[in-house]
């Protein structure tokens, strides 16, 4: 496919056969996938959010979304990005739930032409009462965390002007450091879940971990640990006092039009499972 800053996403964009819509890259058929994201409530986990996802179907299969993104040429990626973008905002109705926050995916490195971003952000909010959508119900996640401090800077402050609210991600991996959270001040920094799984194996991971949640509750941001996959990793979390939980051990992600179950998960059950999933949708 030939890169094009100027082909419009509406064109890619087409209607499945109850209703969903997906987007059309080559050889690939996109569609929106939405993982639960919980808040802790007493002994009961509560969805309270979701975040965004694609799956990439090729010949009626789906892929690895890693392998895809890769695959996408240089020139293509800024248009790919923003059909995704796109499709997970008209999609996000058809969870069937009311009231759940939308966290979706901005990759400053591919948006790196300052008035070119600033321009998207701006169009991407004029829209969203379309989709029966609200700024204040959007969280940014900021993807890449080697990009220009002074881009980052101007987008952060583009997009808390319009109410949406900023999440910082894959902190604890080198990209993402205390640095950085002072300068955009984050409202939601979301943990690793490799960093993660690999310090829950430390004896002491209880003990070490709630300074590090403290310190950043001490800056004004929300602590969300994502790739809770195992009870060690969801007991660690829990004593650490974060505010907010994502992983395969909870929900996985389920493709747009899939019925979403409601029904809080009862912590002391999950702590129990001995790592099988909890099935959220049915």
């Amino acid at each position: 496919m030939r890169g094009d800053r100027r082909r419009n996403v509406g064109d890619a964009i087409r209607v499945d056969e109850v209703g969903i819509e997906y987007g059309m890259y080559g050889e690939f058929r996109l569609r929106s996938a939405y993982q639960p994201i919980f808040a802790p409530r007493g002994r009961f986990l509560h969805a309270v959010a979701a975040e965004a996802l694609i799956e990439p179907h090729r010949a009626g299969r789906p892929g690895a979304p890693k392998m895809f993104f890769e695959s996408v040429a240089v020139s293509d990626r800024l248009f790919v990005e923003t059909m995704c973008r796109a499709l997970h905002l008209r999609n996000f109705r058809n969870i069937g739930v009311d009231g759940l926050d939308l966290f979706f995916n901005y990759n400053p490195l591919i948006n790196d032409h300052a008035g070119r971003a600033l321009a998207e952000i701006r169009l991407m909010t004029r829209h969203l009462g379309e989709f029966g959508l609200a700024p204040a119900m959007l969280v940014c996640e900021i993807t890449e965390q080697a990009a220009d401090d002074a881009l980052l800077a101007r987008l952060v402050c583009e997009m808390r002007r319009d109410g949406i609210r900023i999440a910082i991600d894959d902190f604890g991996t080198g990209h993402s450091t205390e640095e950085r959270v002072s300068l955009l001040k984050p409202d939601i920094v979301k943990i690793d879940g490799t960093w993660f799984a690999e310090f829950c194996r430390h004896a002491a991971a209880e003990r070490f971990f709630r300074p590090l949640v403290s310190s950043l509750h001490d800056r004004g941001a929300k602590v969300l640990v994502e790739g809770i996959e195992q009870p060690t990793h969801l007991r660690v979390a829990l004593e650490g006092g974060v505010d907010l939980l994502q992983g395969f051990l909870l929900a996985r992600p389920a493709l747009a039009g899939t019925v979403f179950e409601e029904e809080p998960l009862n912590i002391d059950t999950l702590l129990g499972t001995g790592g099988n999933v909890v099935p959220l949708f049915g």
